[in-house]
């Protein structure tokens, strides 16, 4: 991972270092990571503003842009030079892009399920079985351990959203944080609730 200095460096657009692709591409092969560092400065803005266009949200952009270079730099004896080293990186970004938009989207529609599950249960709590009722504690009790793993912040915000059913402005303005940062900290947060349970209910099976 390029030190902090890099990335100040690459989000400023200052490049320091005149070595040429091909030099940086030849000192990568050689796992020289400071060749990596001067790639990494030079290229991060051009990256992180193209996964932004696709995304619009500079959470997310950032960390596709952080796992881009990280598969530039374990996969770079796989570019041939028939583009540009920058229209390879591209490609790798795109691929990385559409994969964390699959992803939540697939997430998104886990959550939904299982939001439907817990309102049908809720509405139905006297009538259930001692076996559902068992599912549901472990359930709840993997929810609740797997949420002692974020900051009380990111906890916090995630109470905000859905037990007071706040608007993401609101939140944003009651915890001095960004739209974006609050966006992906519930989905980060709703990511570690949906893989609770479905562990929880794997292991149960």
């Amino acid at each position: 991972m390029p030190p902090e200095t890099a990335v100040d460096d690459a989000r400023t657009g200052v490049c320091r270092d005149s070595r040429s692709d091909r030099d940086l591409i030849e000192g990568i092969l050689e796992r020289d990571e400071g060749a990596f560092n001067v790639l990494y400065e030079r290229y991060f803005r051009r990256v992180y503003n193209f996964a932004y266009s696709r995304m619009r949200n500079r959470a997310d952009a950032e960390e596709v842009a952080q796992e881009t270079f990280a598969a530039v730099f374990s996969s770079m004896s796989a570019y041939r030079g028939r583009s540009s080293l920058l229209s390879w990186i591209y490609g790798i970004a795109r691929n990385t892009i559409n994969n964390q938009l699959r992803r939540s989207k697939a997430y998104e529609q886990r959550i939904e399920r299982a939001e439907t599950e817990l309102m049908r249960s809720a509405d139905s709590l006297d009538c259930i079985t001692p076996e559902e009722s068992l599912s549901l504690r472990r359930c709840a009790g993997a929810v609740e351990r797997s949420l002692t793993s974020v900051t009380d912040w990111q906890a916090e915000v995630f109470e905000l959203r859905h037990f007071e059913d706040l608007p993401i402005q609101e939140i944003a303005d009651r915890m001095c944080r960004s739209n974006d940062a609050i966006r992906s900290s519930l989905y980060r947060v709703k990511r570690l609730v949906v893989e609770a349970v479905d562990q929880e209910m794997t292991h149960a099976d």
